[in-house]
């Protein structure tokens, strides 16, 4: 077994795991790079094209979760494309603004402000940024889930 390796891809792997908490690092991309990077690294000796193409379709599911989350979560409590907008808006500003609770204040402030400024009532409002952070918090749940079957997969396959 290679172990120089195997140890830097676990690292990809941990700081993989800590970007889908954090959306400033790219999550599920590291955790599929780490696997790459480790294949080049043992000349692909344990793992096959199929192996590769099966985690690719992980990294796409994650993505789409990723994507579809926040806004099922938003839509079905009466939010509009302008609350999705401002959660997104308000976890990028909330991530830089107020480290590290800005990660769950941010979304839900977003679509708040975005519903407020769309004219809708304060209760509307609050009641789309809950769905907006009960999305976002399903979503990051549903992606580590994934995220852990792609480590465990890896580590059976070598």
């Amino acid at each position: 077994m290679a172990y120089i390796p195997l140890i830097i891809t676990s690292i990809l792997f941990l700081i993989g795991v800590i970007g889908t908490v954090l959306p400033v690092l790219p999550g599920a991309v590291l955790i599929y790079g780490g696997m790459i990077l480790y294949g080049f690294m043992t000349d692909f000796s344990t793992l096959t094209t199929n192996f590769f193409l099966l985690q690719g379709l992980a990294l796409l599911l994650i993505f789409a979760v990723d994507f579809l989350a926040t806004a099922v979560g938003t839509k079905k409590f009466g939010g509009s494309r302008r609350s999705a907008f401002g959660a997104t808006l308000g976890t990028l500003l909330g991530l830089f603004l107020f480290p590290p609770f800005g990660i769950i204040l941010g979304p839900f402030l977003g679509a708040v402000a975005a519903e407020l400024l769309s004219g809708k009532k304060s209760e509307h409002a609050i009641r789309v940024g809950i769905g907006t952070l009960i999305g976002l918090l399903g979503g990051t749940i549903l992606k580590l889930l994934i995220e852990a079957v792609m480590i465990i997969s890896f580590f059976l396959a070598i």
